[in-house]
């Protein structure tokens, strides 16, 4: 989970985001035992009983899976469908909305017994999981892909499934976009008035289905789903945003949980969502922020950015400095090279390519950093979708403090002791404090449910800034006596499952095969620090390969 989407954080950066309305705007629905009302889950049963009778009926599951259109740029051995689900579940048969899903079969190779649909939300939320079943033909995924359908979807708002979009992507696509480290009264209050005018743009453009993009009509998205694939029970691997989710369902839908891997944990307390949570990041993504400086510093002889944290920092700052004068490119300005080195904190696999392209910066080679940090209009459009997503769901799932003097004081202190992220990340999250949606959701009591669930699996990175370590404990302790938890011991990369560390993939693997899990809390070594790239090494470079970008 991200204030800023890390696998858009290039073209993110160049938004003036948005926000702020009236303080009614915060009042939450009447909720429900668990979560909603009761209304929205007696529609949720009747669309899920829908979709299980057509899949009954159909056989092998009610979803039409076809070619894959070409817009979503997947090859011939994945098939695609939709699925239709009510936009608001109080009113089952009301207006319909349809989600994409993508699906490879179970290969069933080394006479592997098939154990159904393995379902797949890589976070966000605004993140489409439509790559997933690309999985199916890379390494460590062949027993896996062997017994389970690989099946990707994108959640309501996201790609083509009823797309949420809240102003013109050509607005943000375009650098340099120059953001000051430390902001003035005067830039926060630009930052106030384009906060609200983007929060009057998702409105406008969205309409009366606004209210309905929420993590709980998510959670009911997913159990439709499940059963539109004729799955009695979910198996399910949720990362970022998606553990939160699937916290959510487990908590909604406890009997129809099977197998569950929730990787780089969201902290579940409700008094923590989304507020809090959002603050707790500027502190994790400045010590991996340290973490990358510190790996530079030790490569001094190759990158020549300073022999300690410190002065690399200072070669970061004349970077900043100069970009501020001067735009990269003349499009890489102080917002491009952030959300640039954002993703440093986020992974450590592009720390080669970003500490080269400081270097060459400061030796007088620019293009190295444009080529890295400039904005690509080609994604602006899915960009800017993804942003809205994010914004709807989040400012929807949770009240938020309405007034700009509380987000001034939390974030100022903060800043002090975090100033990598702090305000970028206050400025993105900003519209929900004026979210033009009357009435807001109270966060759902993850640990709630009124039976045991089964055993669970809860991966985290011990240095992990997006979701801090301190969350994954509190799921841990929220889903029970069931859940287990590995721990890779002083890494900080967002998303550990897929190929990374091989003793995590090992217990993920046998649990999905099996259902064993490895204890209440075990550890893995670390994964190896990526080696230094050499500055004349253009080929060189290490990139995320097995799962889709974790967010």
């Amino acid at each position: 989970m991200r204030t800023e989407l890390a696998g858009c954080a290039a073209a993110l950066a160049a938004f003036s985001l948005l926000l702020c309305l009236p303080a009614h705007a915060a009042r939450p629905a009447s909720p429900g035992p668990l979560g909603g009302t009761a209304a929205e889950a007696a529609g949720a049963a009747l669309a899920a009983r829908r979709a299980a009778a057509r899949a009954t009926v159909e056989g092998s599951g009610g979803l039409d899976f076809r070619p894959c259109p070409d817009a979503e740029e997947l090859p011939g051995p994945v098939r695609c469908a939709t699925l239709r689900v009510p936009l608001d579940y109080a009113r089952p048969d009301g207006r319909q909305i349809s989600l994409t899903v993508s699906r490879i079969a179970a290969t069933g190779a080394g006479g592997a017994v098939r154990q159904g649909a393995l379902v797949h939300n890589p976070g966000g939320p605004g993140a489409s999981g439509m790559s997933f079943p690309l999985l199916a033909d890379l390494p460590g995924w062949d027993r896996i892909a062997a017994a389970y359908d690989l099946v990707g979807y994108a959640p309501r708002g996201v790609g083509r499934s009823a797309p949420l979009s809240c102003r013109d992507p050509a607005t943000g696509a375009a650098g340099p976009t120059q953001v000051p480290a430390d902001p003035s009264p005067s830039y926060k209050g630009q930052r106030l008035a384009a906060a609200r005018a983007y929060a009057r743009g998702c409105a406008r453009r969205a309409g009366a289905a606004l209210p309905h993009y929420t993590t709980l009509n998510n959670a009911r998205d997913l159990d439709v789903l499940r059963a539109a694939l004729g799955e009695r029970k979910l198996s399910f691997m949720g990362a970022s945003y998606g553990t939160y989710l699937g916290a959510v369902y487990a908590t909604l839908y406890p009997g129809r949980v099977r197998r569950m891997v929730l990787d780089s944990a969201v902290d579940p307390d409700p008094r923590r969502v989304w507020y809090r949570n959002q603050l707790d990041q500027s502190p994790g993504l400045e010590r991996r922020w340290y973490d990358f400086r510190a790996w530079a510093a030790r490569h001094h002889d190759t990158y020549g950015l300073g022999a300690t944290p410190a002065a690399v920092q200072a070669s970061y700052a004349r970077v900043r400095d100069a970009v501020a004068r001067r735009p990269a490119g003349g499009v890489v300005g102080t917002g491009e090279l952030r959300a640039a080195y954002l993703q440093a904190a986020y992974y450590d696999d592009v720390w080669p390519d970003r500490a080269a392209a400081l270097s060459a910066f400061l030796r007088g080679d620019p293009a190295r950093l444009t080529a890295q940090a400039a904005p690509d209009p080609e994604s602006a459009a899915g960009a800017e979708n993804a942003t809205a997503v994010y914004t709807a769901v989040l400012c929807n799932d949770a009240p938020w403090p309405a007034d700009w003097e509380a987000w001034d004081r939390d974030n100022t202190e903060l800043a002090r002791r975090a100033p990598f992220e702090t305000w970028t990340n206050a400025f993105l999250n900003l519209p929900c404090a004026s979210w033009p949606v009357r009435e807001r959701q109270r966060p759902v009591a993850v640990g709630a449910q009124p039976e045991r669930l089964p055993r669970t699996l809860v991966v985290a990175a011990e240095r992990d800034g997006a979701t801090p370590y301190a969350g994954a404990l509190e799921l841990q302790r929220r889903l029970g006596a069931g859940a287990s938890l590995v721990t890779e011991r002083g890494a900080g990369s967002h998303g550990v499952v897929g190929g990374r560390n091989g003793c995590v993939d090992r217990h993920v693997e046998r649990y999905l095969l099996t259902g064993a899990t490895p204890g209440w809390r075990v550890t893995c070594a670390p994964h190896p620090e990526p080696a230094p790239v050499s500055l004349d090494d253009r080929a060189a470079s290490a990139h995320r390969a097995l799962l889709p970008p974790v967010v």
